[in-house]
């Protein structure tokens, strides 16, 4: 099946990874992140888009990009390729370096973008690796530093706004919320978990649980039928979720939930 067309963000913001074939690592020394960092400036000049938030991981790369000029899968594929090249010459390899093709999310709305900076900027934490403000490849580090730090690559301004008008009162009040505890918003970890073929029962409850705000999943079951089928269908979207699985989770007929996938696609068409 050709692949399908990228849908356009309201808000022009997409959440982007980039992953290690076969999860290996991308980055293995200082120079390794500062020539990445490199490419994303470039790109930059490039394309002339925005770039909120990033982090450089061992084996992965997070970016929230504002791309109003519709190029971004050019952007992507530039700083995949350019990378690759870097790499495969240092390291004395040949082939692909990362996993397919990329993953975007749109992120529609300001408190989707900040709860992207947030996640994004806690992931060294999350790994173990180290406390946000002593990571240095991660946008947080400006965002900390602010105008201590030269050659900035990261469209802090917008981000601030949001917080107060005042520079130094938005700095404090974005720091702040920087250092709580993420929660679950808007399908931001389900991104992560997209890049396996496939999702395990638990995870998938899991998202279930809490994208569509349901305790007991043995519930829908007992909807009625117009809204079970608008359950399954939202479930569905679901990257990695087979038919399967879902009629396996909710305790339901196979048929009935590819029915309902089928009267999806008779209305999108």
């Amino acid at each position: 099946m050709p692949r399908q067309p990228r849908k356009q963000s309201c808000s022009s913001v997409y959440h982007c990874m980039l992953r290690g074939i076969n999860k290996q690592d991308i980055f293995f020394d200082k120079k390794d992140y500062l020539e990445f960092q490199s490419i994303i400036k470039k790109t930059k000049e490039a394309f002339f888009y925005q770039l909120y938030s990033y982090v450089l991981m061992p084996n992965h790369i997070h970016l929230e990009i504002k791309d109003e000029n519709q190029k971004l899968s050019q952007i992507i594929h530039s700083m995949a390729t350019s990378y690759a090249n870097y790499f495969n010459k240092k390291y004395q390899r040949v082939g692909h370096l990362f996993e397919n093709r990329f993953r975007s999310k749109n992120v529609e709305n300001s408190c989707y973008i900040l709860n992207l900076v947030r996640y994004i900027h806690q992931n060294p934490v999350k790994a173990g690796l180290t406390q946000m403000s002593k990571y240095a490849w991660s946008s947080y580090v400006e965002y900390f530093l602010n105008q201590k730090i030269e050659n900035k690559i990261v469209d802090t301004d917008e981000i601030f706004s949001m917080f107060s008008s005042e520079k130094e009162q938005a700095r404090r009040e974005f720091l702040e919320f920087n250092k709580k505890r993420f929660k679950f918003q808007d399908s931001i970890e389900l991104l992560e978990y997209e890049m396996r073929n496939k999702l395990t029962d638990e995870e998938v409850i899991y998202f279930i649980k809490e994208m569509l705000g349901i305790e007991n999943i043995q519930e829908i079951q007992r909807y009625n039928k117009n809204d079970r089928d608008k359950m399954i269908q939202k479930i569905k979207k679901i990257q990695g979720v087979t038919q399967l699985q879902i009629a396996r989770i909710l305790g339901i007929n196979i048929r009935i939930v590819q029915r309902a996938y089928a009267k999806k696609q008779i209305i999108e068409s």
